[in-house]
């Protein structure tokens, strides 16, 4: 195992990204395993050296990623942040982590250090093992009783392990890195990295992973939209990311939504937990209804997605549940906050129970039923008695409904539907049929203009 000190040497560090992206071909097909079983160890390197490394850690990212690393490797990307916490907490602890054996190292070319590397990653024995000076230092870096400093800082990928979030240890490490502490500059570089390289861990998932894999991701990524380093900035950036994969992996499979339909009810059942769950709970709305529950044939998780979406909604109605729980530890610009919020969240119910409908034609009296409460009830906000309204008037004329409110995704088209997708090459016109009165048979309807007026 690579020691602190080698991958804390900028040299070593720049050589070993070079090697490795010279060698990817070769690596991908002789030896597929060694990257995505070391890519805690090659995370430190990025965390540790920062930005001016990041275009060649990109490039060795996509290597990372295995069947057996897939999964891990997303809240290691997303911690990133905390793992340069945990490395400073280290050198701070035992000293800078460039000692003297690294100087000495320093003087031999880079190749030989690299060989050096990939025999230890092969074969398992250490560099110190070969120095003759390998000292006990490195065991008194961190506090072996300390699980949660084991977990961060782990040299290999033994799976995927729950992050110690609630743990003392992790509320002692954000008070100290955010408050008691000013932010050092390798952590905010680690801020500005982190989106980049869930941009590209998600255009590769998206890509190159199975459904699977991608089906299994969604559950922990939901759960880690909350928890995140608390960081404004980085906080809307990373969940930014996160929302914008889950819907793309929706759009592309939007059975997912049937599949992980207790995750979601769970989801929407935590929106009044903080402001980040009901951003969360937004999207999923969103979701549920766009693409019908995950299709026509799933009339079993549409019925109990709708269920959930009800008691949304009544509890809202019922009362300031949400408001409240948001302006109890904010003041009054955090109670406006907090009361735009409930009425994103109720628009966006609003709008999936009057989808799930159209799509779910079964459950359309109960639809009705919920708009209507919306719409004489006292306690909703203008903006959302509107919108039921509206939705209550198109459900009125089916054809249009499905129009406008079905799946984009799937539905059969009946007479009088607009295939919005068709848009851009097709349009509706009321064209007088006596000008057609000269074209032979009877009347139709799916013509070009051509047929109208013809070359003279």
């Amino acid at each position: 195992m690579i020691s602190y000190r080698e991958f804390a040497d900028p040299v070593v560090a720049e050589a070993t990204l070079n090697f490795l992206n010279l060698n990817k071909t070769k690596f991908l097909s002789s030896f597929p395993t060694l990257l995505p079983q070391f890519f805690p160890l090659l995370l430190k390197l990025i965390a540790w050296n920062g930005e001016k490394l990041e275009k060649s850690f990109s490039t060795v990212l996509p290597a990372m990623m295995s069947t057996g690393s897939f999964l891990p490797l997303f809240p290691s990307i997303v911690d990133l942040p905390i793992l340069v916490v945990a490395l400073e907490k280290v050198e701070k602890s035992s000293g800078t982590l460039i000692g003297s054996r690294i100087a000495s190292i320093q003087k031999s070319a880079a190749p030989e250090m690299l060989f050096a590397l990939m025999d230890e990653a092969y074969t398992g024995s250490s560099i110190e093992d070969r120095g003759g000076d390998s000292g006990s230092d490195d065991n008194n870096i961190i506090d072996v009783a300390d699980p949660m400093f084991l977990e961060i800082l782990k040299d290999e990928n033994d799976g995927l392990a729950e992050r110690h979030w609630t743990s003392p240890e992790m509320a002692a490490v954000l008070q100290a890195a955010i408050i008691n502490a000013p932010q050092s500059d390798r952590l905010r570089q680690a801020f500005n990295m982190t989106p980049r390289l869930l941009s590209v861990y998600f255009a590769i998932a998206l890509r190159d992973v199975s459904d699977s894999l991608l089906c299994a991701l969604i559950p922990i990524l939901m759960s880690r939209n909350a928890t995140i380093f608390p960081d404004k900035i980085f906080c809307f950036e990373v969940q930014k990311r996160l929302v914008d994969f889950m819907l793309a992996a929706f759009q592309r499979s939007p059975q997912f939504i049937a599949l992980l339909k207790k995750p979601i009810v769970d989801r929407l059942g935590e929106a009044y937990d903080s402001p980040a769950k009901t951003e969360l709970a937004l999207h999923l709305c969103w979701a549920i209804g766009e693409h019908g529950a995950g299709g026509i044939s799933y009339k079993d998780v549409a019925r109990e997605l709708f269920e959930s979406l009800e008691l949304l909604l009544y509890e809202n109605l019922s009362s300031s549940r949400l408001g409240l729980s948001q302006e109890s530890t904010v003041g009054s610009k955090g109670r406006a906050s907090g009361k735009s919020s409930q009425v994103r969240l109720l628009c966006f119910v609003v709008t999936a129970i009057a989808k799930l409908a159209t799509c779910h034609a079964e459950l359309l009296p109960r639809a009705r039923v919920s708009l209507a409460k919306v719409a004489r009830s006292q306690n909703s906000d203008r903006r959302v008695q509107r919108r039921a309204c509206d939705y209550l008037g198109l459900m009125n004329e089916p054809a249009i409904c499905l129009s406008v409110l079905g799946p984009s995704t799937e539905h059969d088209q009946d007479p009088g539907t607009v295939n919005w997708s068709e848009g851009a090459s097709k349009m509706i016109s009321h064209i007088p049929f006596y000008l057609l009165h000269e074209q032979e048979g009877p009347p139709f309807h799916d013509f070009s203009f051509s047929d109208v007026f013809p070359n003279q």
